[in-house]
């Protein structure tokens, strides 16, 4: 059920600069043979959506942050990852279970014909999070993407509140079971953070806060 813990903001400076590295395939948006396109403006607009208080450009923001500190990275890896980060969320709608695929395809349909494949095959990995060995960028990716469950206690509490507004749809009952699930599943890996930078710095933390949360969902 959902990974944050802000309300939708405006865009800031930071996220201004950052949208404008972007290279987008297409300059403007438009409905062309079934491909929605879309410009920098619209892709930050989808992240300060009513209803995102966590998937949103904050998320984005803190995401782009974690990729600035990871090292031994080429110039094409890190423009991968940008735009996987970019694009990951693109298309959040807590009632649906095809957000990851979505987000992907609509990617596909922006970033530059070299990059196409590999940022749709990274946004995918993030609906199980699951990542094979030999796989360093879906490694950062997932790491990044998960990183919030290694944050100081507060902001993952702010965060833990953050995702019930985004399923505040959901009956109080079934969304503690539901997240006791999720949070339970993570909590049962043997690691978390596929990363090895990222798991010595985010593992124990993250295992202090999903236990945290177990427990008060269960009283």
């Amino acid at each position: 059920m959902g990974k944050g813990a802000q309300a939708p903001c405006p865009p800031s400076n930071t996220s201004n600069r950052m949208v404008g590295t972007l290279r987008f395939a297409h300059p403007t948006a438009d409905q062309n043979g079934g491909h929605l396109v879309m410009n920098r403006e619209e892709l930050v607009a989808a992240y300060t959506a009513s209803g995102r208080h966590y998937h949103n450009l904050t998320h984005i923001e803190d995401c782009l942050s974690a990729l600035t500190r990871v090292e031994n990275l080429s110039p094409l890896d890190r423009e991968i990852l940008s735009e996987a980060i970019w694009w990951h969320d693109v298309i959040y709608d807590a009632t649906r279970s095809d957000n990851e695929e979505l987000s992907a395809r609509l990617a596909e349909q922006n970033v530059r014909e070299n990059l196409r494949q590999e940022v749709g095959r990274l946004i995918r990995l993030t609906k199980t999070h699951d990542v094979q060995p030999d796989d360093r960028l879906g490694a950062i990716l997932i790491s990044i993407d998960l990183s919030i469950l290694g944050a100081e206690p507060a902001r993952y509490d702010a965060y833990a509140a953050a995702i019930r507004q985004e399923f505040i749809h959901v009956p109080g009952r079934d969304y503690r079971a539901g997240r006791a699930k999720v949070l339970s599943q993570f909590a049962a890996r043997p690691v978390i953070f596929p990363d090895a930078a990222f798991a010595a710095r985010y593992d124990r933390p993250a295992r202090d806060n999903l236990a945290r949360e177990l427990a008060s969902l269960s009283g």
